[in-house]
């Protein structure tokens, strides 16, 4: 590591400690020419995919986007902050164990609208309404009927798909 003080190349590690989700590095260095010291962090950097939108535009994955899209569906929810972060983390990880450098924003859409589903039926509804453009009231019922199918002698209403893959809404 260089000396951010006089650019020397010989600094020497004085102590190191891990935060307490052992995800991040912190070193204390000591440079050996000029006696500075300096701190740095080291971490993971995961490269997520790139979004591609449907007019063929590409942009980088935003986090803070994903987020804020699914925390305005969810506003004035019963739906804890840690639910959502847990929803957005679930969707990166799909997202990163695809290895793709491209993923289509669909994919991302239905992600999301799986993940909200799951946590809180009228956020879904509400996602789905903006991300499927609904164009009349007959897709809300649609939509609404879909959330409503009840279960039949302790089955599932839409039992699980043998490949997760291909199974973005559990059908």
């Amino acid at each position: 590591m260089k000396c951010p003080f006089c650019d020397d190349p010989n600094t020497q590690v004085t102590d190191t400690r891990e935060n307490e989700d052992g995800d991040v590095v912190r070193r204390r260095r000591r440079c050996l020419k000029c006696d500075k010291r300096f701190t740095t962090y080291e971490r993971i950097d995961l490269k997520m995919p790139h979004i591609v939108k449907r007019n063929g535009n590409r942009s980088e994955f935003d986090h803070a986007k994903l987020t804020s899209s699914m925390s305005l569906a969810l506003r004035k929810r019963p739906v804890t902050t840690e639910a959502l972060e847990a929803a957005v983390d679930r969707i990166e990880a799909k997202l990163l164990s695809l290895g793709e450098n491209e993923v289509p924003s669909e994919k991302v859409g239905e992600l999301v609208m799986k993940e909200l589903k799951k946590l809180d039926k009228v956020a879904y509804i509400r996602f789905a309404s903006v991300y499927r453009n609904f164009a009349d009231v007959d897709e809300f019922s649609e939509i609404i009927r879909e959330v409503q199918t009840r279960p039949k002698r302790g089955r599932p209403a839409n039992p699980p798909s043998p490949d997760p893959e291909h199974d973005l809404f559990g059908s």
